[in-house]
């Protein structure tokens, strides 16, 4: 990818959409410039999906920037972390002949997870009288709630000789009345429980440090640091389709609460967006196409999770909901992937507006309600019919779709510094004078 020198600014990189956006490529494809990635917020319940040559990485926990040599990667306090999820994924890593140890820093000060977590999830998902989210059951939701609720477990705890063992049979307890209460008629194995996380502590011990003092640390030194996102603003807990969303803050605000590291030390915003939109899961989706045309667009974009191989539901873009996130977040750029899967389509719709009950709406609604009401008002544009697939210069694109990265542009107010041709690395296009390669650059 031509066009990128050595970077001299902190950036964070997220979701623009309801995640799923291509994330972990630009992540992977932008860290070579970087000597720190840090993941703010999620767990495992986040797959980021790296293609290098022929070979398919499905990072859940670890920053995608552990795929470049001496890249170091940080899982910072506002993540939170199943032990047993990330020994396998620092398995499958080191098996691939990628080197983990003194490049993986975790924080002391994220909460763990437990088995107790995922009984929790199961449970509050199959009520009767629960509008089902849709989660991924593995004890994501529970772990934070503990952590609000201020009875959670965090890696110090852990680690800790005296503090995790009353701190455990606390939660083991606590969880247990719960499972009863419920009826759920399941043996939490709690004594084995306890030993496994005590050996696996052990395994995790030289990774953990106090994440938040190494980053300001690193950034005082003049090192450069690039904070990745997992999920998408509108999975956000508080800015997203709430309560169909994730528990943590998925937004840009996330990366400081989420690292210790404070805004003033951040050089610019990039968000991630499809060339259409997905979601999964249930919730409101406006642009939602439940025919012909939104079949096709997850066949041909592979649209299947990387973490559940859940189908996704597939869309066109959505240009309200993206002057929403970019409001929300502060965008100085915006990178869209995908430009490839709408190769073909005689013509591509584009939502411009939302109407409710005859009224055009200024505002994204936060009801629930009402978002499941949106009408949206689309613009039709003229396709491309023909392959971008692997073309890496905007020039050489066909001019419909340069038109219609103009009317993105035009309609969401954000320049587009970047457009992804496939999956490759190298498929990829940094647009000339944009504001993205001024950060980068």
């Amino acid at each position: 990818m031509a066009g990128l020198g050595v970077s001299m600014s902190n950036l964070i990189v997220l979701g623009a959409q309801w995640g799923d956006e291509g994330k972990g490529k630009i992540v992977d494809l932008f860290s070579e410039k970087f000597d720190i990635v840090a993941r703010y917020q999620g767990g495992h319940n986040a797959g980021h999906t790296v293609i290098v040559g022929d070979r398919k990485f499905v990072l859940k926990l670890i920053p995608s920037g552990i795929l470049h040599p001496g890249v170091h990667v940080v899982i910072g306090n506002g993540v939170v972390v199943d032990p047993i999820a990330l020994l396998d994924e620092i398995q499958m890593l080191e098996q691939a002949g990628y080197d983990v140890t003194g490049r993986l820093h975790v924080s002391n000060r994220t909460h763990v997870i437990f088995p107790f977590h995922r009984v929790v999830e199961k449970v509050s998902e199959g009520r009767e009288d629960r509008v089902a989210i849709g989660t991924t059951s593995r004890g994501i939701g529970p772990c934070y709630e503990d952590k609000i609720g201020r009875r959670g477990i965090r890696m110090a705890d852990l680690l800790s000789p005296t503090a995790f063992n009353p701190l455990y049979n606390y939660m083991a307890e606590d969880k247990k009345i719960l499972a009863e209460a419920f009826g759920i008629g399941v043996d939490l194995h709690i004594e084995d429980i306890r030993a496994e996380y005590r050996r696996m502590a052990e395994r995790i011990r030289p990774l953990v440090c106090d994440t938040a003092q190494f980053l300001n640390d690193s950034i005082k030194a003049g090192k450069r640091i690039l904070f990745e996102g997992a999920q998408g603003t509108m999975l956000d807990i508080d800015h997203g389709t709430y309560p169909f969303v994730t528990s943590s803050s998925a937004a840009a605000g996330g990366a400081c609460t989420g690292t210790g590291v404070p805004p003033t030390r951040i050089d610019g915003i990039i968000g991630v967006s499809k060339a259409y939109i997905t979601r999964v899961g249930s919730g409101p989706f406006p642009s939602e196409d439940h025919g012909e045309a939104g079949e096709r667009i997850r066949k041909a974009g592979h649209e299947y999770g990387s973490v559940t191989g859940r189908p996704r539901r597939c869309g066109w873009f959505d240009a309200p909901l993206l002057r929403y996130t970019a409001m929300v977040n502060g965008f100085d750029s915006l990178i869209v992937t995908k430009l490839d899967v709408l190769d073909g389509l005689k013509t591509i719709k584009v939502c411009t507006g939302y109407r409710v009950g005859g009224q055009m709406m200024d505002t994204m609604p936060a009801e629930n309600a009402l978002m499941e009401k949106i009408e949206p008002v689309y613009a039709e544009l003229p396709g491309w019919e023909t392959r971008t697939s692997g073309i890496t210069s905007y020039e050489e694109l066909p001019k419909p779709a340069r038109d219609y990265v103009a009317f993105l542009e035009q309609n969401t107010g954000v320049e587009i510094g970047c457009v992804s041709t496939g999956p490759e690395r190298n498929e990829t296009i940094v647009r000339k004078g944009s504001r993205l390669e001024k950060l980068l650059a």
